[in-house]
């Protein structure tokens, strides 16, 4: 599978629910309701676990994705990363980071390999 990076940074070729996706496994859909859970007190159901990844357009988007403030703003800017955003970091992106480390992690190591 090819390398695929989120707007913000997650690695969806790591994410449980783009693999999940991508392997049109039921199991896996339910694992990750499970995580989700416990890690995020998420409450879903397994056939809300699908995802070909924020950048595509048409494509299956799990409910926080489709909402995602950042991937819109990218969208409208044209843009595959905040990291080419030349108003990077802003407050979106740093909110999103504080939740969520991985996708900070992520996003520094794009940067970083656009310096």
């Amino acid at each position: 599978m090819e390398e695929m990076t989120a707007c913000c940074g997650l690695a969806c070729d790591h994410c449980p629910t783009f693999l999940a996706t991508q392997a049109d496994d039921d199991a896996a859909r339910a694992e990750t309701v499970a995580l989700y859970e416990k890690k995020f007190g998420f409450k879903l159901k397994p056939e809300d676990i699908n995802c070909d990844g924020c950048l595509s357009v048409g494509g299956k988007l799990i409910g926080y994705c489709k909402a995602c403030e950042i991937r819109k703003c990218c969208l409208e800017k044209k843009i595959t990363t905040c990291a080419k955003c030349e108003e990077q970091p802003c407050d979106k992106l740093k909110r999103f980071h504080d939740f969520s480390p991985d996708a900070k992690a992520g996003f520094d190591a794009l940067v970083m390999g656009l310096g």
